[in-house]
């Protein structure tokens, strides 16, 4: 017999589960801040019984490169110690399921993996990695390949299926459940792209801000100087303080990671 608990939606009729996943939508497309978003979602991807997320997305994919770790857009409720090897040591390059998604669209149960490993041709990189997942519990579930709306953009993430539950388990919610769940991760996604993102060491201030809107306006230093009631020099200063903060060499470069990141003309809360 098998005590291991449903995953909470299979106890719910289907009115109860249409009303429960429109009240998500609403509240989901209503959210102001990727805090809120993210907390709402990983509350209702537990109710199909995937409690731990990672959710990960880049513009600056190119041939060879993810791009710079600290310009990605990072996700996740795993563990502080899960998330410090995977993505912190960087084990997530040399991911199976990460390369799956690198080169697919759509979902895949993670019981391609038992495939992957029979066949003999994962790298050790790749064994090492599922045995660290292994390690911290991370053995079943899906992951989700966006589709990308340029070659330089991807996104994916992956839901960690609650332990106990067998791959077997999951892929029968997901058989009875997994296109409502893609649509919510889908929903999920573009509504992420549309939310400031600051990440680790990417948050503006207002000021560098309100100097690098200016700019993105069309207007020169002596105007922005006029506009802020500033000296030519402070508005220098706190263009050169957002390249930094942002990592790049020209303010050009700043007013359009900023709007990347979705950190210009955004509403004070």
């Amino acid at each position: 017999m098998n005590d291991t608990p449903r995953p909470e939606i299979l106890d719910l009729s289907e009115p109860e589960r249409l009303a429960s996943r429109r009240d998500y939508l609403e509240r989901l497309t209503n959210a102001q801040t990727i805090e809120e978003l993210w907390r709402l979602h990983c509350d209702k991807m537990a109710g199909y019984g995937f409690d731990r997320l990672i959710y990960g997305f880049t513009r600056y994919r190119t041939a060879t490169s993810l791009g710079d770790p600290e310009d990605f857009v990072i996700l996740t409720n795993h563990t502080e110690a899960y998330t410090e090897g995977f993505l912190g040591k960087g084990l997530y390059f040399h991911a199976p399921m990460v390369r799956w998604a690198l080169e697919h669209e759509g979902a895949c149960s993670w019981g391609i993996l038992e495939d992957m490993i029979a066949s003999g041709t994962l790298t050790g990189s790749e064994r090492k990695v599922i045995e660290f997942n292994r390690q911290h519990d991370v053995l079943t579930g899906y992951s989700i390949s966006f589709k990308s709306i340029s070659p330089r953009t991807k996104g994916a993430i992956a839901l960690t299926a609650r332990s106990g539950l067998s791959q077997a388990e999951v892929d029968g919610v997901w058989q009875q459940h997994g296109r409502d769940i893609v649509v919510m991760n889908n929903v999920a996604h573009l509504k992420i792209l549309t939310l400031p993102y600051a990440g680790p060491a990417r948050g503006l201030t207002k000021r560098q801000r309100e100097a690098l809107q200016w700019v993105g306006d069309g207007k020169t230093t002596a105007d922005i100087a006029l506009l802020m009631g500033l000296t030519s020099a402070t508005v220098e200063k706190h263009l050169r303080l957002a390249r930094e903060a942002l990592n790049v060499e020209t303010t050009a470069q700043a007013v359009l990671k900023a709007a990347f990141l979705n950190q210009m003309f955004v509403l004070e809360a």
